[in-house]
């Protein structure tokens, strides 16, 4: 069994409930602010300790309150931190986050200390991976340090998930990635990163304005599985071919905030634990599924024999 390595951002979440999302320029009354422990990449550590991973955090906060309240959030999921940095004078990553109700949400994030990764936190993030870890990369860290540890990690054998998120702009990533293994998009993603190079979004690739196009012009393009979220319709999974399809529980959503992480957390720690893509992917869309109907991100992260229970059936070798 295989760890899962995190390189990643870690950011406090400031949260308000807000009846509708506003439109531009436009205040809506909000109710009250949580301040909580977020961050894609750390969010992904926790989703990962919870599905029962050995998981490693590497990343950057403040020496500020918010650098101790990510910390410890971390150290209660037994996540180890030893990788995670703390800059003098830069503050702690920071997401202001509106939930309407419904569940839908707005997010704007403040860099902070996670714009400060650079080649150590590469080394660190890789000196302990082989065959049958994995390294799981976001896009809220610098898109330099995303590439170089993903090929520094390929290198000594491990398995690459990158979650391309937040969406860089098109050409930023610098796809293709030949060392990329799993590339993990929801429909904007995947539209998005479909139309670099090509002068427009979708533009050039045939059918890559939908969802199923655009994941097979990248899984094409990459060489690598391509994953693409599909909201309350699940995931759908594709080599370049026809893609397959796997259909999400229907459920009451609360709050989507960390359902994409949710997601790509279950699915590092199935691949740690030597899961087929199928099997890993299944596990990764009950898990997103249960994550909507909680409110928050960490927080919301489901554990692994929750998810279990809700597939109703005995936990699968390996997934």
């Amino acid at each position: 069994m295989g760890s899962v390595t995190v390189l990643g951002s870690l950011n406090v979440d400031l949260v308000t409930s807000v009846p509708r999302l506003p439109g531009r320029g436009e205040t809506v009354a909000g109710g009250r602010l949580h301040r909580l422990p977020g961050g894609k990449g750390a969010n992904q550590a926790v989703a990962c300790a919870r599905a029962g991973a050995t998981v490693r955090m590497v990343g950057a906060v403040g020496t500020d309150e918010g650098g101790d309240l990510l910390l410890r959030a971390l150290a209660r999921e037994g996540v180890d931190t030893t990788a995670v940095r703390r800059p003098a004078d830069v503050a702690t990553g920071t997401a202001t986050i509106l939930v309407e109700d419904g569940g839908e949400n707005m997010i704007a994030v403040t860099t902070g200390a996670n714009g400060h990764l650079g080649d150590e936190d590469t080394v660190a993030a890789c000196d302990r991976l082989g065959p049958g870890d994995v390294l799981l990369l976001q896009c809220e860290v610098p898109l330099d340090v995303v590439r170089r540890a993903g090929r520094l990690a390929a290198a000594r054998g491990a398995t690459v998930v990158l979650n391309a998120a937040p969406a860089p702009p098109p050409d930023a990533l610098g796809l293709p990635l030949p060392e990329l293994d799993v590339l993990l998009v929801n429909e904007h993603e995947a539209r998005l990163l479909a139309s670099a190079g090509t002068g427009g979004e979708g533009e050039g690739e045939p059918g890559a304005d939908s969802a199923e196009g655009a994941a097979r012009a990248l899984a094409a393009r990459n060489g690598c599985l391509v994953v693409a979220t599909l909201g309350a319709r699940g995931a759908l999974a594709t080599r370049g071919g026809a893609p397959e399809v796997f259909p999400a529980p229907r459920v009451d959503a609360t709050d989507t905030v960390g359902a994409g992480d949710a997601f790509a957390g279950y699915l590092a720690a199935a691949l740690a634990r030597g899961a087929d893509p199928h099997a890993a992917i299944t596990t990764a869309v009950l898990a997103a599924s249960l994550a909507v109907t909680r409110p928050g991100a960490q927080e919301a992260m489901p554990r692994h024999d929750e998810v279990c229970s809700i597939r109703n059936t005995p936990s699968p070798e390996g997934a």
